[in-house]
């Protein structure tokens, strides 16, 4: 199941209360938490006016109610009573399900927490997919095929705490529906002979070696030790976000070697995704890993691998990849996907971005 709601509203009441009453909205990962508060745009009929975003590190909180509750003091003027939630993982039935959340979320829990009227729950990935029409007004950085729109399937990926991923299908009658996927549990498929070595290393202590094993914050983590290994070294870095900064300045071969590794594997998984979904509508690249080695990512052999897919390099070459801003798009699918729940239309707003240590 991709969405769930728990709610004590009919729809004609959470209509109603949409339309008049402030909302929070929140992209939720494993790292960060973006909340926005939010209230549908009267005047226009067809968006949604910014009240307050703010940016928290999970880490700093015990549970997410207790996250919404600081935001809720420090932001609103009145009782907040609806809520939809963008989280890292899968939403079956009243809970969210996956390895990736700083702790565990319960819909029904939630509500009580925080004395919501209204939770709804949707995957981090399919409210980014709500939010591309944002993402084409704003651009972002082509990294390979035509400087163009395309009309067709949309794929929406990217490495962070996870690797996250879903596909977006526009209706002919201009709806819109977004499917999220566990694209990154499928299996690490090698195309080199040190992927071979990497695999097998991986594989020897845990048998099935999922994509996002290597593809995510921790993934590029593992690869630099495994690279480490295979190459005689003692690993001398202990996070992701070392290992790219240390890459970025070429200090450390194996730093370097380890990106490249990454964003070469990185190109052949989007490329088969894209293959899969025939995805002419293009490729959005978003996480939290990327932003940091954007140059690195450039000059690799991310789009060599992309397009190294034999017949299919024709019908690739058509396909516009493009990496683009994560945590404010999330926050607005989530906001647009419940708000087209009781039939309205929404634009992204404006952010003023604060990062919060409680």
């Amino acid at each position: 199941m991709a969405n769930y709601c728990e709610a004590v509203l009919d729809p004609s009441e959470r209509q109603a209360r949409s339309r008049s009453q402030p909302f929070l909205a929140a992209d939720v990962g494993g790292t960060h938490a973006r909340v926005a508060l939010l209230r549908a745009d009267a005047r226009a009929g067809s968006g949604f006016e910014v009240l307050a975003y703010r940016s928290f590190l999970c880490a700093s909180f015990s549970g997410l109610a207790e996250l919404l509750k600081v935001f809720v003091d420090l932001e609103a003027t009145a009782p907040v009573r609806c809520c939809v939630i963008a989280c890292a993982g899968q939403v079956i039935g009243d809970a969210v399900v996956g390895d990736n959340l700083a702790w565990p979320v319960r819909l029904s829990q939630l509500r009580k927490a925080c004395a919501f009227d209204d939770v709804a729950a949707l995957n981090d990935f399919e409210a980014l997919g709500y939010a591309l029409d944002g993402v084409k007004a704003s651009g972002g950085l082509l990294l390979c095929g035509p400087d163009v729109w395309g009309d067709g399937p949309a794929l929406v990926v990217g490495p962070g705490t996870g690797l996250g991923a879903a596909v977006r299908l526009a209706g002919k009658a201009g709806g819109t529906r977004v499917l999220a996927t566990e694209a990154g549990q499928m299996d690490f498929a090698p195309a080199s002979a040190l992927e071979r070595k990497v695999l097998e290393m991986l594989a020897s202590d845990a048998g099935h070696v999922p994509c996002e094993r290597l593809l995510s914050g921790p993934g590029l983590l593992t690869l630099y030790v495994t690279l480490c290994a295979l190459r005689g070294k003692v690993p001398m870095l202990a996070s992701p976000e070392v290992v790219t900064a240390v890459a970025r300045a070429g200090e450390d071969a194996v730093a370097v070697e380890t990106v490249d590794l990454f964003c070469a594997v990185l190109g052949g998984f989007v490329g088969n995704l894209a293959m899969a979904f025939m995805a002419r509508g293009g490729v959005y690249i978003a996480g939290g890993v990327l932003p940091q080695i954007k140059g690195l990512l450039q000059g690799s052999r991310f789009a060599e691998r992309f397009l190294g897919k034999g017949r299919m390099r024709e019908f690739l070459l058509r396909v516009p990849v493009r990496l683009i801003e994560h945590g404010r798009h999330g926050v607005v699918g989530a906001a647009h996907w419940y708000l087209d729940q009781t039939r309205r239309r929404v634009r992204p707003g404006a952010f003023e971005e604060k990062t919060v240590v409680a």
